[in-house]
């Protein structure tokens, strides 16, 4: 079971039979035992082409009864694939952006925590260590954001699946990390340092206004594919960066000391263990020096 609260403060209990299972699989033997062949990339990829399938299609209609999705707030079309459907896009102005130059916005729909890394560029997230050196596999680059934040993003199946930028500015080349594919549950991140062992990728955003973001996206269980725009340097606020393919997944920014703090109830419901959940477009934080500007 995990707590997740509204930005009007209201908590709630998941604790879904996805979530027991889950907690079965990375608490005991035989489910550990289960699990080690299915968090291998081939079975991601093998799992994507099934839901890439026209008979895929048969998984739709069950998926958005059981979870309450608002169709309404989708392009309409005629799906090809669960997968097609899984990566849908949203109409024009169905989620709110906020376009203040000193707001900090959330690049997608999920659940957040927010993390503050010490100066030594580590934080712990429930009972996992993780080092930034370690999720970023580079000592220098950490360095760089010694005291920052870090900002996960868990996506949860039924949530949006495309992601943005959360400012105006000029990108870096992707880099990519391979590796396996956890689910990113709360469930496995309990007992296991997902984040430094899924597969990820991440690029740098040297933004008008909050220095150099890092943004990363980690694919997880069943998800074979990140799915990253490239080919533009200059990026807009709001503009589609990419997707993930079918399952739950994880977006992760890191900013740097003294450039963005984060709204008081995030920060607040993160040091109690309890997730803030938040929509793309929507205010989290705020930036701490106006006049502050350099790609350090």
């Amino acid at each position: 079971m995990h707590l997740i609260a509204d930005r009007e403060g209201n908590i709630i209990q998941e604790n879904t039979m996805q979530d027991r299972f889950l907690e079965w699989m990375y608490t005991h033997k035989l489910g550990r035992l289960i699990l080690k062949p299915l968090i291998l990339p081939i079975v991601s990829k093998t799992g994507g082409r099934v839901l890439e399938s026209g008979v895929s299609k048969i998984l739709i209609r069950p998926f958005i009864r059981r979870h309450g999705i608002d169709m309404t707030e989708y392009e309409k079309k005629n799906y090809s694939s669960y997968n097609d459907f899984f990566t849908r896009k949203l109409i024009s102005g169905a989620r709110k952006m906020e376009w203040a130059p000193e707001v900090f916005i959330s690049p997608c729909d999920g659940c957040l925590s927010v993390w503050k890394l010490s100066r030594e560029c580590s934080f712990s997230v429930k009972h996992t260590r993780y080092t930034a050196a370690g999720l970023l596999r580079s000592t220098k680059l950490a360095e760089r954001y010694s005291g920052g934040y870090v900002w996960i993003f868990r996506l949860r199946v039924k949530d949006y699946h495309r992601y943005v930028y959360v400012d105006c500015g000029s990108e870096s080349e992707g880099f990519y990390i391979p590796g396996v594919f956890h689910t990113v549950n709360p469930a496995a991140g309990d007992r296991m340092p997902i984040y430094k062992e899924n597969t990820r990728e991440y690029s740098l955003l040297r933004s008008e206004n909050f220095g150099t973001v890092l943004q990363m996206e980690v694919g997880a269980l069943f998800v074979g594919r990140i799915e990253n725009r490239r080919g533009e340097k200059s990026v807009r606020r709001g503009q589609e960066k990419g997707n993930f393919a079918f399952g739950g997944s994880t977006v992760i920014l890191i900013t740097q000391s003294g450039r963005v703090q984060p709204d008081k109830d995030i920060l607040e419901n993160s040091r109690r263990g309890i997730e803030t959940q938040v929509r793309l477009g929507e205010r989290i934080g705020r930036k701490e020096n106006k006049n502050l500007f350099t790609l350090e």
